[in-house]
């Protein structure tokens, strides 16, 4: 019996990138032979994306947002459609900027047995390259000590990137969807941490499933060269750290320990050059 995939993914304004993303999906599942439904939700687009995807990928799911659920609340808008729509084995959580190999569903399935015979619970989270000319990693597993490269074994991570991301249906049914605490960012990492607080293990591929180039530079919300108001706004923003939600985040997995974070941040954003200095000595 084939495997059943709901594949969920949210976009706004860039057409090209969701195309090429779904075009590699698309690939990669006839390499992998699956039953796949995807589920998008295009969070108010102005440059035609909802009526590209109708084009080019009639079978797609399209639903439309007002451009204020951003990636956390998109994806769980995605998510709550698919799970409505039919019983899936698996979920597989997609960033429109992702590309994924042609083997890439067909390994990330290839991991997902290995990982049943070893945890009752467990979601595995694909290793990405940069570019597709190297092995240099932008996203996948990640612990305290940083990226989880791979290195031909499955391996276990203590944070995800939630660029590309397999779901078994069992988590699904016990951790349900991605927090609603969370806008934008946070609410992969939050998945990930409460997969290992319910007994489950996160793990990373043994090889390279996919590019997606990292973004580049200082966040702006504590880049000295960025003026003082616009990194007070970033540090509140969606797509700033979005003070607020980090630090309910860090209270729910760290405890008392999240002032110590919040005040990390704040100095970071007034004094950031000053930071810098203190940590390094």
């Amino acid at each position: 019996m084939k495997t059943r995939i709901a594949t969920i993914l949210t976009c706004h304004n860039r057409k090209d990138k969701t195309l090429q993303c779904l075009r590699a999906l698309s690939d990669s599942n006839k390499q992998a032979d699956v039953i796949l439904e995807i589920f998008l939700v295009d969070d108010g687009s102005t440059d035609g994306t909802s009526q590209a995807v109708a084009q080019y990928f009639p079978n797609v799911h399209v639903y439309n947002g007002d451009g204020s659920l951003f990636w956390n609340q998109g994806m769980r808008l995605a998510w709550e459609k698919a799970a409505e729509y039919d019983d899936y084995d698996h979920f597989l959580w997609l960033n429109d900027d992702t590309i994924l190999d042609k083997h890439a569903l067909e390994v990330l399935l290839q991991v997902d047995q290995l990982a049943r015979s070893r945890s009752e619970l467990w979601l595995i989270t694909a290793a990405c390259r940069a570019t597709c000319e190297s092995d240099v990693f932008s996203y996948g597993g990640r612990t305290d000590h940083g990226p989880v490269l791979p290195n031909g074994e499955l391996q276990e991570c203590k944070y995800i990137n939630g660029n590309l991301v397999l779901i078994p249906k069992d988590l699904f049914l016990k951790l349900g969807n991605l927090s609603k605490d969370y806008t934008h960012g946070i609410g992969d990492n939050d998945y990930g941490l409460r997969c290992i607080e319910a007994g489950g293990k996160c793990y990373t591929t043994p090889m390279y499933v996919a590019t997606c180039p990292p973004n580049e530079g200082i966040p702006g919300w504590c880049n000295p060269e960025v003026p003082l108001r616009k990194r007070w706004s970033l540090l509140h923003s969606p797509k700033g750290l979005n003070i607020r939600e980090y630090n309910r985040f860090r209270k729910r997995f760290w405890g008392s320990k999240w002032m110590v974070f919040a005040l990390k941040a704040y100095l970071k954003t007034l004094v950031p050059r000053f930071y810098g200095y203190i940590s390094k000595s």
